[in-house]
């Protein structure tokens, strides 16, 4: 696919540097999820980026799965991010796995003990975060670091073989305890795990660790630009060390840009599985999480995505970006696309007492309201009728100008009517509206008498379909979600799903399929939910309102 609004970015540069200058003829990039979860939005920048590069210089991208920690990966989460990645409008050009090379990073850290570079340690996790020093003490050696290479080689064979269990030891490079940087504070390498592997089995007990592998890989596939988050700017001179010490032939180069923060959204897997864990959402693709499979089942298109990650840029810098930032482009993309349609979410019977009972007439109404090649449509109208209950309001406030005792309004695409008088039950509350309506004032017929000051939409009570539909707020109701001050679950919104029954029109949605997308008149944007959604019943999602007061 090809870029859109391709914008200049440092990372851009360099890329268009490195080819002017002929410092590389083609490039490769990667995308590196590990299989622990599934992508949230946040990795849909990653994605366009990485992917985005290399589509328009004409180059290749690796889909490769950081799968180096068995305990947690699942091969559920290999297949969900497969289906993001071409949902979102990519496709890899090779598909790897870390544990594919497992045999090769074996082997480069025995050449690491080989050359004195790599030791056995016995100390324990709390020994050896104990050991590292704070970014004012140094570090201090650990008593394992002058083993022999012969010992060491034996010990990291034992090792290999399931000899030891958990935690008993672990394979540390050698480098330098007095580091200003900690990262190079012999890092761990390896470490035993006694699991079985979703991709290897049980072939392996020892596991390289994420910064000795991710380099390792890269230089393997010979990847050219190794784009990843600020967090990784600290690892890099570690990532440059694995790749010189381990003589790798090809030498990839890293850079760090800006990771993706957004208000009322958290960007931490853990805390996203803590959701699911806990039960406080249905799931990961729950349409309140903001997983892409969420985002989907909620009803965003990838053209949205695409545009608001290429908008928000690529910078050095973090920020935070307004959600609602999001959903500007959401409608930008939706308002063309969307079938407009009439749904009545809290229902208030109507009834035109002066109307034939026994008639029903076809009214027309447009499909899309921006977009006049859509076409029209036939509705039934009859008798007795469902509009909002917000539609009406018995002793209307100040500048109400829809239903009211006495007020006259039209329904859309057909007639005025006027409120005359109401029904209610036996705690007072209104259950019936009862109006009566003027023949002559039908939508297309060029009346001109009077006017109103209000349209409604309604349904046909007779023919309308009953369905659910879902509302959503933010789930999160910190601006900034990732703050550790509170605990987190503190911040979940408690009123982030309100679920009503209301009715829609039969016409619109006759052929309605999952994730079909409609323009409800005066509610929003809502899709047909994929999970709930049964032949007898739709359910609805909103996916957002009809406007923001958000600019760009």
């Amino acid at each position: 696919m090809s870029m859109e609004n391709t914008t200049s970015n440092f990372i851009r540069n360099i890329v268009a540097e490195d080819l002017q200058t002929g410092k590389h003829n083609e490039i490769i990039t990667r995308f590196p999820p590990e299989p622990n979860g599934y992508l949230h939005v946040g990795h849909a920048k990653s994605i366009v980026l990485n992917f985005g590069l290399a589509d328009e210089f004409k180059g290749k991208t690796n889909l490769r799965f950081d799968d180096t920690n068995p305990v947690k990966e699942d091969t559920e989460y290999v297949e969900s991010i497969k289906e993001d990645v071409k949902w979102l409008g990519f496709d890899w050009d090779n598909l790897y796995f870390a544990s594919d090379y497992f045999d090769e990073m074996y082997d480069r850290a025995v050449l690491l003990i080989k050359k004195g570079k790599a030791y056995v340690c016995d100390l324990t996790a709390e020994q050896i975060k104990e050991y590292r020093g704070t970014l004012t003490v140094p570090g201090t050696q650990s008593p394992y670091s002058e083993r022999s290479v012969e010992e060491n080689l034996d010990l990291f064979e034992r090792m290999k073989k399931g000899e030891f269990k958990d935690g008993e030891k672990v394979l540390r490079a050698k480098i330098d305890m007095a580091s200003s940087n900690i990262n190079m504070r012999d890092p761990i390498i390896y470490r035993i795990a006694h699991a079985t592997h979703h991709n290897t089995g049980d072939k392996w007990c020892i596991y390289p660790m994420y910064d000795f592998a991710h380099p390792l890989e890269d230089a393997i596939e010979g990847i050219t630009h190794s784009i990843c988050t600020l967090e990784f700017e600290a690892h890099r001179p570690l990532y440059d060390w694995f790749v010189r010490e381990c003589e790798m032939a090809y030498i990839p180069r890293q850079i760090e840009f800006a990771r993706l923060n957004m208000t009322n959204t958290v960007m931490s897997k853990r805390k996203l599985k803590l959701l699911v864990d806990e039960a406080i959402v249905d799931g990961w693709d729950d349409p309140r999480m903001p997983t892409i499979a969420g985002l989907r089942r909620r009803g965003y298109t990838p053209e949205a995505i695409r545009n608001f990650c290429r908008e928000i840029g690529v910078a050095k810098g973090d920020s935070t970006v307004d959600s609602q930032m999001l959903d500007f482009f959401l409608r930008e993309d939706l308002q063309p696309k969307a079938v407009l349609a009439m749904a009545v979410l809290k229902p208030l019977k109507l009834v035109i007492t002066n109307y034939p009972e026994d008639q029903t007439e076809m009214v027309e109404v447009e499909n899309n309201a921006n977009n006049e090649e859509a076409g029209t449509r036939l509705v039934p109208f009859s008798r007795e009728l469902y509009i909002e209950q917000e539609d009406f309001m018995e002793e209307p406030v100040k500048k109400y100008f829809r239903l009211f005792p006495g007020n006259e309004v039209r329904l859309k695409g057909a007639y005025f009517v006027k409120c005359t008088d109401v029904v209610k039950d036996e705690n007072g509350n209104v259950t019936e509206v009862h109006c009566t309506y003027d023949p002559e004032t039908k939508s297309g017929s060029g009346f001109t008498g009077r006017k109103v000051k209000a349209t409604i939409h309604w349904v046909d009570a007779q023919t309308a379909s009953p369905a659910e539909f879902r509302l959503f707020e933010p789930l999160i109701l910190d601006d900034a979600p990732e703050n550790e001050g509170k605990h987190f679950l503190e911040q979940i919104n408690p009123h982030s799903l309100e679920v009503l029954d209301g009715y829609i029109e039969n016409a619109a949605f006759k052929d309605a399929m999952p994730l079909d997308k409609f323009q409800l008149v005066r509610n929003g944007f809502f899709t047909v939910d994929s999970k709930y959604t049964t032949s007898e019943k739709l359910v609805f999602n909103r996916i957002v309102s009809l406007k923001s007061s958000f600019k760009l």
